[in-house]
């Protein structure tokens, strides 16, 4: 597991001590830069995320988050550095990299006039699953999420949280070596965001399936094998909850989020 010691630059605390080609390595980000005209919305960013890892990607409003998970998910190209999913490169071939994600974007992306079947078996489609196995594949993540009796229910008749339990139900359906987690938690209730989270988690340690969730909410980021901080499009620190606490000085990691990032997040417990 990367981590950061004291003194260590963001940048350097991410980045592996070996070769990002292996086995273990899900997702690897080098130096990626963004720019939008005069914005550099990502200034060098480097991640990695290994099987089987829980890594929050922590950050205020602005951070550069959502810009880096367009990238992640093929929407929009890099300027600079590189992106591989699962050893593909991103640029050079695209299609083994996109299928190895599975991703849960902030915004609903559901068709909301379909069953909530017929929106799983679009996506089982578009992956080319034989039938049989999109429907065995189907019934499981249905069964893991608690809605199987609600399957040919209209999606538009769900609550917020069995929507995002459909998506993530979706994201999962072609077995992905990664899952991107784009703010999953925003207008749920408590009970909503826990059950989420918590279902990730169990994905993780059974499924030894990599998970980057990004969010601005440090409590989400608490139970992570590391945490990445984000500001301003730049990685400020990287490592266990417990290294950011000790490296910072603070006894909490909201904390330590708050004073690397200058107070600028709005909900930091």
């Amino acid at each position: 597991m990367d981590q950061p010691s004291r003194g260590t630059r963001a940048e350097d605390a991410e980045r592996p001590s070996g070769p990002t080609r292996g086995a273990d390595v899900a997702l690897s980000v080098a130096d990626v830069v963004k720019t939008y005209g005069s914005n550099r919305a990502l200034d060098g960013v480097t991640i990695t995320v290994r099987r089987g890892e829980f890594v929050a990607l922590l950050g205020p409003n602005g951070a550069g988050k959502s810009t880096l998970f367009q990238l992640l998910s093929g929407l929009f190209t890099p300027d600079g550095g590189a992106i591989e999913v699962a050893g593909h490169d991103i640029r050079k071939n695209a299609v083994p990299a996109l299928s190895s994600l599975g991703i849960v974007f902030q915004s609903p992306t559901l068709d909301q006039e379909l069953s909530v079947l017929a929106n799983l078996k679009f996506h089982t489609d578009l992956h080319g699953m034989p039938p049989r196995v999109a429907r065995e594949r189907i019934a499981t993540e249905l069964a893991a999420v608690g809605l199987t009796e609600r399957q040919h229910d209209h999606v538009r008749t769900l609550s917020g949280g069995n929507k995002r339990r459909v998506e993530l139900a979706r994201a999962l359906l072609h077995e992905p070596t990664i899952l991107l987690m784009d703010e999953p938690t925003v207008g749920l209730d408590p009970r909503s965001r826990r059950e989420i989270l918590t279902h990730v988690l169990k994905l993780k340690r059974e499924r030894q399936i990599a998970v980057l969730w990004a969010t601005h909410l440090v409590d989400e980021a608490d139970e992570s094998d590391r945490v990445v901080v984000m500001a301003r499009g730049k990685v400020l620190k990287a490592g266990s909850a417990a290294d950011l606490r000790r490296d910072m000085g603070t006894q909490t990691l909201s904390e330590a989020f708050l004073k690397l990032t200058g107070g600028e997040a709005s909900e930091a417990a």
